[in-house]
């Protein structure tokens, strides 16, 4: 059904429970540079490119997405931290309510960028028309960001926005309308808009990664309550367009892994879009590389205020997969997209029998800042990092710092000030699952070296789409269509593509559903793709750690009371969503 948006305001700003913010933002990348008729293109796309930064913050859709499936939880730590109005509890369990500030939050930046593309098309519309051939570039760019920002309103809330001029009236779109309208918008554009732009920007190749993306959920949008009918159609769409990408040439799998996560990611040919992260941007963040680890943690050495937040740990739900799949071998020395081993504890000290923080002042070894560097992927056991002292400065020594293992400091459990940060597996709700230093962490990000206080203006692009997920989309697409061959080729040729550590993990020699659904845990870990997947999969209704609630109905998050509310004059316009 469609419905009338008769006020303007609403239109521009796409029912965000804040108000319109000033669009001005800094230039992206040097692609952007140029004074004249160049400024004005790049000061009308710049805004848009710049708040799909924001969109993904943690606290925001990026939060959403990863605390509502099994991989994250994010107790109240130690009853003093994270408690946030109880919304991580909330969207963990499964119980959200329509107030709830994360799922506000997340409403509020995703409608805003639709807002900021639309404030670009209208600018670059008109350029374009007149011939100018850099406008009509950047204008199909535009057009394919807001079909992406709304498909993301699809996934989560099940409807999007369509508005094509500030002062005409809107429309809401579900099922397969919405379908239609954001396939419309990338079609529209496939066929001109550029080929050879950086990640940062949207290409050709995005845009039919995102077209492989619409197809892949299609079923899961047209009827998101029932049980997804994947079409043949629909999966043979998602093959074409994932052959385009990968016979393209244009990119290929990076042999280390966690390479993709680092300060210098913008050039792995891997990354296909992301968020362009190299000091371009007012808001840039290292929030997806600190969110997790421990508040008594010091990455960067350099930084005394670069730590992290005892945040969310992955839930034990998740961790038992990779234990499952490599049974009596521990997946850190199975699958080195588990883990990167990056420090070098020397022998005579990993022994930490009869040590604590009270007695082990010289139990340490020294090492240069900017060689220091945290173990990546997910982490477990007692870590070791910088010390500060009594006046908050880091014990230095001869070759730079003293690395300890990390002292609790934080929280007010019986470990405070007593006891090193020790990350067990038990993680959960309760007094003793939710101390500070529960639960296994996970360190996927690199903390950017360039940034100038380690925790704020990172080098890290995010990550949007890559190769490897094309691949994994290919493998469900063939599998769902009875090709297994071709599905277990795709999916081998991830598995076995990250050799630069052994062991690389072996070629599997069958495939099914659920093999596949594992896999795709295995190689999109924390990176926003889990509660697709587990609806997609048919996964979302189970049990896991705090989790009960099997109402199909929180397949998608309830539309925040406040849009409601702002549209109230409006009647009928924005219809909450079932089950809230």
């Amino acid at each position: 059904m469609k419905h009338n948006l008769l006020l303007a305001l609403f239109g521009i700003c796409l029912l965000s429970n804040v108000s319109c913010t000033d669009l001005e933002e800094d230039v992206l990348d040097e692609s952007l540079d140029g004074s004249g008729q160049a400024e004005v293109i790049s000061g009308a796309i710049a805004p848009a490119y710049g708040q799909v930064a924001w969109t993904w913050r943690h606290t925001n859709y990026y939060g959403l997405q990863l605390i509502a499936a099994d991989e994250a939880i994010l107790p109240y730590r130690g009853g003093t931290d994270w408690y946030d109005g109880g919304k991580f509890l909330q969207a963990h369990s499964h119980e959200i309510l329509p107030s709830n500030d994360l799922v506000g939050s997340s409403w509020n930046e995703v409608t805003r960028n639709i807002s900021r593309t639309l404030s670009a098309i209208e600018v670059l519309r008109p350029l374009a028309a007149s011939g100018d051939t850099e406008a009509a570039g950047a204008l199909y760019e535009m057009i394919a960001l807001r079909a992406y920002m709304n498909m993301l309103t699809l996934d989560s809330w099940g409807l999007v926005f369509k508005k094509e001029n500030s002062d005409e009236l809107s429309e809401i779109l579900r099922g397969q309308e919405a379908i239609d309208y954001i396939e419309s918008e990338f079609l529209s554009v496939v066929d001109g808009i550029n080929t050879n732009r950086a990640p940062g920007r949207v290409t050709q190749a995005a845009v039919w990664g995102f077209l492989a993306r619409l197809h892949l959920n299609a079923a899961v949008y047209r009827d998101p309550y029932g049980t997804p009918d994947f079409s043949t159609e629909d999966m043979n769409k998602v093959i074409d367009y994932t052959d385009k990408i990968i016979n393209s040439g244009q990119f290929s799998l990076s042999p280390e892994y966690f390479e993709l996560f680092n300060d210098d990611n913008h050039d792995n040919p891997e990354l296909i879009f992301a968020v362009d992260q190299r000091g371009v941007l007012n808001n840039e963040h290292s929030r997806w590389a600190y969110w997790s680890l421990a508040g008594s943690w010091f990455p960067r050495p350099e930084y005394p205020s670069a730590d992290g937040t005892d945040g969310p740990a992955i839930t034990s739900d998740f961790y038992q997969t990779w234990v499952d799949a490599y049974g009596n071998v521990d997946p850190a020395d199975a699958d080195p997209r588990f883990y990167q081993h990056n420090q070098l504890i020397p022998e005579e000290l990993q022994d930490l029998t009869g040590l604590s923080p009270l007695n082990d002042a010289d139990h340490y070894y020294c090492i240069n800042a900017t060689d220091f560097e945290i173990d990546r992927g997910i982490i477990r056991g007692v870590i070791w990092g910088p010390r500060k002292d009594e006046n908050g400065s880091f014990y230095t020594c001869d070759e730079g710092y003293r690395i300890y293992p990390v002292k609790q400091t934080k929280g007010n459990g019986p470990d405070k000030d007593v006891a090193y940060v020790d990350h067990t597996l038990m993680v959960d709700f309760t007094n003793e699952g939710r101390r500070h230093a529960n639960g296994y962490r996970v360190s996927k990000y690199q903390f950017s070296h360039t940034s100038p206080n380690g925790n704020n203006y990172s080098s890290v692009d995010l990550v949007l789409m890559r190769l490897a997920e094309v691949y994994l989309m290919r493998a469900e697409a063939r599998l769902r269509t009875g090709d297994n061959a071709g599905a277990l080729s795709d999916l081998n040729v991830v598995r076995t593509s990250r050799t630069a550590r052994t062991p690389v993990p072996q070629a599997l020699s069958s495939i099914d559903l659920e093999i596949l659904f594992r896999e795709r845990g295995f190689e999109l870990y924390w990176e926003g793709f889990r509660r697709g997947d587990q609806i997609r999969f048919g996964h979302y209704e189970d049990s896991w750690t705090e989790k009960t609630d099997a109402d199909v109905h929180h397949r998608l998050f309830p539309i925040p009371q406040d849009a409601i509310d702002g549209a109230s004059n409006v009647e009928g316009y924005l219809e909450q969503n079932e089950g809230y």
